[in-house]
């Protein structure tokens, strides 16, 4: 199991990190938000455990930033700030734990081996079919006809939107509150700029098209028929 500890106090990372390898999970430390993002948007990370004060982007804003992206690794808050309504704002931009400091390690190794639980109660959903088109969720992977296709992370979450509603049309509306998390029209052509780009990843290459526009209407996903 690997945890990622965002944490600039140096000293309190040392702490977490001898302790987490104490009890047998590696652990790679981060000081810096935007450093964090990276990391946490191209690695498999099991867990990550994340202070709100960081230098480079506070710990809120990248949790936030790391869901719009569709990264969906565990995050367990570990902060100072800790008021109800502190919480609440952390939990709501993501957050799947929050623990105040000063803390008890026996505690936050409890919080984190209980977020570790989680993949095998929702083991079930760690993969999307749609006729030759395959997603692993967990490893962020896409296929078609066994070909692996890469995509952005915008775009691996439009795509995984798309399959979890399987025939169903999503308007442009839908698409950008689910994907962009835009609860008005921002004037763009967002939406459409990715299905064509999506489309020319997962369909063009390929004999019978997957990715569907329902004049008037906006996008479905669904095998030939």
């Amino acid at each position: 199991m690997r945890i990622l500890l965002v944490e600039d106090d140096h000293q309190t990372a040392d702490y977490i990190r001898n302790g987490f390898s104490q009890s047998g999970l590696a652990c790679d430390v981060v000081d810096d938000g935007r450093e964090a993002m990276l990391r946490a948007a191209d690695e498999d990370f099991d867990v990550a455990v994340v202070d709100r004060m960081l230098p480079g982007l506070d710990g809120l804003s990248l949790v936030k930033s790391l869901r719009a992206a569709g990264v969906s690794t565990p995050v367990l808050f570990l902060t100072s700030i800790g008021g109800v309504d502190d919480r609440v704002e952390g939990l709501e931009a993501g957050g799947d734990d929050y623990l105040v400091k000063p803390f008890a390690f026996s505690e936050l190794l409890a919080r984190v081996n209980a977020l570790l639980r989680r993949p095998a109660a929702i083991a079930e959903k760690s993969r999307l079919r749609v006729h030759d088109l395959e997603m692993d969720l967990i490893r962020r992977r896409v296929t078609r006809a066994g070909q692996d296709i890469d995509l952005q992370p915008k775009e691996f979450t439009l795509l995984e939107t798309l399959m979890e509603h399987e025939g169903r049309v999503l308007t442009k509306t839908m698409l950008l509150e689910r994907v962009w998390n835009f609860h008005f029209d921002p004037k763009t052509s967002v939406v459409e700029t990715h299905i064509s780009r999506l489309r020319s990843k997962i369909d063009k290459p390929f004999d019978a098209p997957l990715l569907h526009t329902v004049r008037n209407l906006g996008y479905s996903l669904h095998a030939p028929r």
